[in-house]
């Protein structure tokens, strides 16, 4: 689609300003109202939509509904499920400082937010942020990611044909409209991507003091332990590695495996790679594969040829990278100095936990993810309870974000705040506090003159 110009961006943040000052967004028969359209476009155009992941990143069908459509599809059927739930205001308890009188908190919408999806799961991760928007009663300028040019355009047609532009607009283009946008003044900025851009994102964002939600990166860990179930590990492994080709914010980054499991361990691993993808994964129907031929070259230059213990295969034509697994590396590799984000998983032994907690702090991102397999209770315990890292599981990986009950986000350098769910309409919400005093008393503690009040006022507030 044709790039939004400058002056068209400026108007539509305007009329977006207005429109929420109008209230209209502000019930829930118009939120519903709004989520159920939503959701019915997406059920219409499924079939365009996974064609254009198709084309973008070779996403199989099976993927792009269990990770794309059919995600989206049942975040907003949860959405409106416990709507009216989540908007009602909450009672909380009333000191005794201020007796008598009542407390609540009132879930208001932040106002104008602006959404900027990233290019993994580039129908998804504009989804979601956008239900919990919109259930929160907001209005949204959304962003979908230039590096998918396919999926853009539907998710550009589908917000052009179900809202009025002052209530959700998107607004297509490159790096040109992503700067336009974030010179508006927002209420708040909604951002999926890299680290490098989230501090870019950030800059911009303090000069208009607006508040952000960065949902970042990161080295993540997947531990193996000596008592790991090494066939169930390896089958999530290698699911949550290898979907969509590895493109996963949240994909083990790395794996560390016990010493004196670690040679069963890869022969598990490798037998596991071939009974998924085949032996060429390439001809493989359910592998996808890299956004671009320069994300392509930036992790071949990762592989390390001599350490590989299986795939390293690229088809540079094709944006095909073989699912790849090395061996003895080390915090010296370039493959340990970024986030992979590719189908390239590096091993390192360890021999006890000292050895994984050294690991992992010596590199300079708090993991947003963290996956560990053991069947030891003290062992999940330390780790988990230690090091710092957004979130994980306990014998699985990725599987976290499938419930919407657990809130999403990073810690550090992988992210700040955390949606999916009720955590996502709060996200999109001011907890607005409100103390409710009673007329029938006015006790004179607190107003002047206060002689001989001190010592009552010390008892019942010590």
């Amino acid at each position: 689609m044709t790039p939004t110009p400058r002056p068209q961006i400026e108007l539509l943040v305007r009329n977006q300003h207005h429109f929420f000052n109008s209230g209209k967004t502000l019930g829930h028969d118009a939120r519903k109202d709004s989520l159920e359209r939503l959701r019915s476009a997406i059920k219409t155009r499924e079939g365009a939509i996974h064609r254009a992941l198709k084309q973008d990143l070779g996403k199989p069908e099976f993927e792009a509904y269990g990770t794309e459509t059919g995600i989206s599809i049942h975040d907003i059927t949860q959405t409106l499920k416990h709507l009216k739930r989540w908007m009602r205001p909450k009672r909380v308890p009333t000191s005794i400082l201020v007796q008598p009188g009542k407390s609540r908190v009132l879930y208001t919408p932040l106002g104008v937010n602006l959404i900027i999806a990233p290019y993994n799961y580039p129908f998804q991760l504009a989804m979601a942020p956008l239900t919990a928007a919109i259930a929160a009663g907001n209005t949204v300028v959304l962003k979908p990611s230039e590096m998918t040019p396919n999926v853009s355009d539907i998710i550009c047609k589908i917000i052009g044909e179900t809202f009025d532009p002052s209530l959700v607009a998107a607004v297509p283009g490159e790096v040109e409209q992503t700067t336009a946008l974030l010179s508006q003044k927002f209420d708040h900025i909604f951002f999926t991507g890299s680290t490098r851009v989230g501090s870019i994102v950030m800059q911009a964002a303090a000069r208009h003091l607006t508040p952000v939600t960065l949902e970042l990166g990161g080295k993540s860990p997947c531990i193996v332990h000596h008592d790991a179930n090494l066939d169930i590990a390896v089958r999530r492994i290698v699911r949550g590695k290898f979907i969509n080709a590895g493109q996963t914010c949240v994909a083990p980054d790395y794996l560390l495996v016990h010493k004196s499991i670690k040679k069963a361990f890869l022969t598990k691993l490798t037998s596991r790679i071939l009974d998924c993808f085949g032996k060429d994964a390439s001809e493989s129907p359910d592998y996808g594969r890299i956004v671009n031929h320069a994300h392509l070259k930036r992790i071949m230059a990762l592989i390390d040829p001599t350490k590989v213990v299986v795939g390293g295969k690229a088809l540079e034509a094709e944006r095909f990278i073989a699912p790849t697994v090395m061996d003895n590396v080390t915090l010296d590799d370039p493959v340990m100095k970024e986030e992979i984000f590719g189908p390239v998983l590096p091993v390192i032994e360890y021999e006890n936990l000292d050895d994984i907690y050294r690991t992992v702090e010596a590199l300079p991102q708090h993991p947003l993810a963290l996956y560990l397999f053991s069947g030891s209770k003290s062992v999940q315990e330390a780790l988990t309870s230690t090091i710092r890292f957004g979130g994980g599981c306990i014998n699985n990986s990725l599987m976290h974000l499938a419930n919407p009950y657990l809130p999403f986000g990073g810690v550090g350098e992988s992210g700040i705040g955390a949606y999916h769910g009720f955590a996502g309409f709060e996200r999109f919400s001011h907890k607005k506090s409100i103390l409710k005093s009673d007329t029938w008393i006015d006790l004179p503690l607190f107003y002047p003159p206060y002689k001989n009040k001190l010592s009552f006022l010390r008892k019942i507030m010590g």
